[in-house]
């Protein structure tokens, strides 16, 4: 196997991040409460709550819904890969190519899925949204699934995402979830 040659001329597109002033402008514009806080402050922030909505998608079996309707967001199980899936740091260190196997989980992978195809999130261009995750929101991913793999949603290749949200199983963990929160609604209190 060749070595890759880490020394090679890279080509990297230049993008803007979504945090740039005129984000914090238009924010500021638009949400009054904002006008006193520093860009850094709205930045730590935004980064805060991005943070918590990962954690508890790892932490929640179901995943979590995003706020304004937005998609879902969950933690799926997913059968391993038909391609060979390399380990390149050990077929660097042994000169033939070594693959990963992922023993701990039964060859199963982890995959992050982003959705907007529940009932509730028919709005215009709905399709067109993406989901990109976070370094440290994959990296955490990898490391928590060997020890709960078991715990996510296995998720068939064949199947659509959507046909998840029909099926019976997920409707029973729903309903069970919404009944142990009704029991401690109170409609006067605010």
């Amino acid at each position: 196997m060749n070595k890759p040659d880490l020394n090679a001329p890279r080509f990297r597109k230049m993008t803007d991040g979504t945090l740039n002033t005129d984000f914090i402008k238009m924010l500021k514009e638009k949400v009054p409460s904002s006008v006193n806080l520093t860009s850094q402050e709205i930045k730590s922030i935004i980064s805060t709550f991005n943070e918590n909505v990962w954690k508890s998608v790892i932490d929640k079996r179901d995943g979590v819904e995003l706020p304004e309707q937005i998609g879902h967001l969950f933690i799926g199980t997913c059968p391993p890969p038909k391609k060979k899936n390399i380990d390149f740091k050990a077929s660097e260190n042994y000169l033939h190519t070594v693959q990963h196997r992922n023993y701990e989980s039964d060859q199963y992978l982890a995959k992050i899925f982003f959705t907007t195809f529940g009932s509730k999130y028919r709005f215009k261009n709905h399709e067109l949204w993406a989901f990109d995750a976070t370094r440290n929101f994959s990296r955490t991913v990898s490391t928590t699934y060997p020890e709960n793999w078991k715990k996510y949603l296995q998720v068939d290749p064949k199947v659509k995402i959507s046909n998840i949200y029909k099926s019976n199983v997920y409707r029973l963990e729903k309903k069970d979830e919404e009944q142990e929160l009704l029991k401690h609604y109170d409609e006067f209190e605010l």
